[in-house]
């Protein structure tokens, strides 16, 4: 066959793949018998510990193991596409992966624009930076304007950048810029569900009956301490429905006893289950302003796991004793069951903080006297105390916003955080003595934080300088003397932003590295399991440990993939993590735009929070909101960036625009859109 001829029949067949009457598989096309030959599921740890593939099929949702093919690659939690097979002696069936689907590039939304005999799709990703064309029958009812879910089919060419990337659409999500629309496309680009699958919810009524009617015969479990008597009570958010921990406090002959109660989910959610699955897969919980989208059903998440007040719940319970000094002497792990005697809000704590009076008034002001120990402690020691404002939204019954604040950080929020950065750290350091002690590895999940990257410390550094700030942020105690030092001032948040964004990103490991940031040589994440999975693994853990500590058991009992695939869960712990961080980021850009874009011509009080090749970055200093003002729009004179001064020079006139100043600006124009602000200078 010629080369022409070769390049006639891949063209042809490539037509066949877009048409999708052939597959492509590597080099090879086959024809499908029909529709269902190729499927689509989750690859989970199935029996034996082996790879398998959970799917669902005419509504029912069934397990299939997985042969791999020499060389293939997949880990647990990946989307794929497979086909039935079955072995030749056996007759069994096994699942053939034929593809890996990446979320996040065969899954796009967009905004729809149909030609004349196509359509165009404008990604949100900023992965996937051309254009994509969609056939008239594959438009499934979309029309211009539309908000909409893709999937790219010819995915092979998304590197290519020259050939066309072709799609259909699987949803319509509604009008592009209504502002709940682009929230669901923003849950859709990240792949978060507000719903939980018939199975899920199925068992989740199972564990939650089978409970019931195990409470109701006042049993307790051997292992689990009886702490319904301890004065113990919870501070959370105001708008929070998910309790995770409680504290109690005694003083001591020699110093003070603190407990540390979080919510014992892994009783409730067996490793393998369903709920287990789902929980795995999205391995955190996402928090909008509007709405939250939980990591276990709300049942268990706002029901049965949630400490409230009042009810017997069943816990973990950690008590550190520490000395007159501060200084941890001892600490205990036990299964509990409380009973939390008050609900308590951040704002309720803080006034009885300041007016020392109050429910509980005496626990709550020995409270406050030892976290505020413990934080100078800690602090003394080597963390780096960061603090960066979160912006606070009033919603109204529709889900849209009334008005935005800047989150007051109160030391009743730094206090409770103080004892939970407490509670994590001395589990962790039980696992390492344990496994000191047997002179063996313990599988573990720990949260770690690498050294900064020197490079963008040294730009940093740089930069901070238009602030008139001269230092060498390569040194930890650098760092904490600028942070000390803009306490106070206009620039301090828009400072702490950029050092927190200069940082490595925490991560989730089984290896652990210590944690730059807070100092500590041990650290893991412990008293959030309803909220976050790896908090779940640990959990699980330390019960298997400290009953072989505690001589309970004469062996460690733990599943076989926390020994073989611990590594891979916290990869996707991470991912999933940043994923949500970005995607309630994107939501807050919208919501923000939604409430100020009837303000167009308003004048606003703001602090220019960065400087660009193409404009000002200005953060509105009431509402944290960020957009930008244009050179080409400032009239006096025509700017351009100095990228060695960090600053905005005007070419005639030679006035400067550095970070850090403040000025007044009118709004004219908020596009939800685009996400883009942009303001002009009075």
């Amino acid at each position: 066959m010629s080369k022409t001829e070769r390049t006639g029949l891949r063209d042809v067949l490539n037509e066949l793949v877009l048409k999708g009457e052939i597959k492509k598989e590597g080099k090879y096309y086959s024809f499908p018998l029909d529709e269902n030959t190729f499927l689509k599921g989750d690859v989970i740890l199935g029996e034996g510990e082996r790879l398998a593939v959970r799917y669902t099929d005419n509504q029912k949702t069934y397990t299939l193991g997985i042969k791999l093919k020499r060389g293939q690659e997949i880990s647990i939690g990946d989307k794929v596409e497979f086909r039935k097979s079955f072995k030749g002696k056996t007759g069994s069936e096994y699942a053939r992966v034929t593809k890996v689907i990446n979320k996040d590039t065969y899954f796009i939304t967009g905004f729809f624009d149909p030609k004349r005999n196509y359509a165009k799709v404008y990604p949100d990703s900023k992965k996937i930076k051309q254009d994509v064309i969609v056939r008239q029958k594959d438009y499934k009812g979309a029309g211009y304007g539309d908000k909409v879910v893709c999937e790219i089919i010819n995915v092979d060419d998304i590197e290519d950048g020259i050939v066309d990337l072709e799609a259909r659409v699987i949803e319509v999500l509604g009008k592009a810029g209504d502002t709940l629309v682009e929230v669901k496309s923003v849950m859709k680009k990240y792949s978060f569900e507000d719903f939980f699958a018939e199975e899920v919810q199925s068992e989740t009524l199972s564990i939650f009956k089978a409970y019931q009617e195990f409470a109701a015969k006042g049993e307790i479990d051997d292992y689990r301490k009886d702490l319904r008597g301890l004065t113990l009570f919870t501070i959370d958010p105001h708008n929070a429905k998910d309790f995770d921990d409680a504290v109690s406090i005694e003083k001591i002959p020699d110093g003070y006893k603190l407990g540390i109660h979080i919510a014992d989910v892994s009783h409730f959610v067996k490793d393998g289950s369903a709920v287990d699955i789902e929980a795995y897969k999205r391995a955190t919980s996402v928090y909008f302003p509007n709405k939250v989208v939980p990591m276990l059903p709300e049942i268990l998440s706002n029901d049965l796991c949630s400490l409230k007040p009042n009810v017997d719940r069943l816990a973990f319970s950690v008590f550190v004793e520490l000395g007159n000094n501060f200084a941890v002497n001892n600490y205990v792990l036990t299964k509990s069951i409380i009973n939390s005697k008050r609900r308590f809000t951040y704002e309720e704590v803080q006034e009885i903080i300041n007016k020392k009076k109050g429910d509980y008034c005496e626990e709550i002001q020995l409270m406050f006297k030892v976290s505020q120990a413990l934080t100078k402690k800690r602090i003394d020691e080597g963390s780096i105390d960061f603090d960066s404002r979160e912006v606070e939204f009033e919603i109204d019954g529709k889900g849209f916003i009334k008005s935005i604040g800047i989150k007051d950080r109160l030391d009743s929020m730094r206090m409770i955080e103080e004892f939970m950065l407490l509670a994590n750290r001395c589990v962790t350091e039980f696992v390492n003595k344990l496994a000191m002690q047997m002179k063996s590895e313990l599988p573990f999940v720990y949260r770690v934080h690498d050294l900064p990257d020197a490079e963008k410390l040294q730009n940093l550094t740089e930069f901070i300088k238009q602030f008139g700030y001269k230092t060498n942020l390569k040194d930890k105690n650098e760092i904490k003397n600028l942070l000390e030092g803009i306490k106070g001032k206009p620039e301090e948040f828009i400072i702490n932003d950029l050092l927190i964004r200069s940082m490595a990103k925490a991560v989730y490991t089984d290896d652990n590295i210590g944690h730059y940031g807070l100092g500590f040589k041990n650290y893991t994440h412990f008293t959030s399991p309803i909220r976050r999975y790896p908090d779940l693994i640990v959990h699980r853990l330390l019960f298997a440990y400290s009953n072989f500590f505690n001589g309970k058991t004469d062996k460690i009992n733990i599943s076989p993939r926390y020994k073989n695939a611990l590594d891979e869960t916290c990869k996707h712990c991470s991912v999933q993590e940043q994923n949500a961080v970005a995607a309630e980021r994107e939501v807050t850009k919208i919501l923000q735009i939604e409430f100020i874009k009837d303000k167009i011509g308003d004048e606003f009080a703001g602090i220019v929070s960065g400087i660009g090749k193409f404009g000002l970055f200005i953060e509105l200093t009431d509402f944290k909101i960020e957009g930008m003002v244009r050179y080409r729009d400032i009239e006096d004179d025509y700017y351009e960036y100095d990228d060695r001064q960090h600053c905005a020079v005007g070419r005639r006139k030679g006035k400067v625009y550095r970070a850090g100043q403040k000025l007044k600006v009118i709004l004219t124009s908020a596009d939800s859109t685009s996400r883009k602000i942009d303001f002009v200078i009075v």
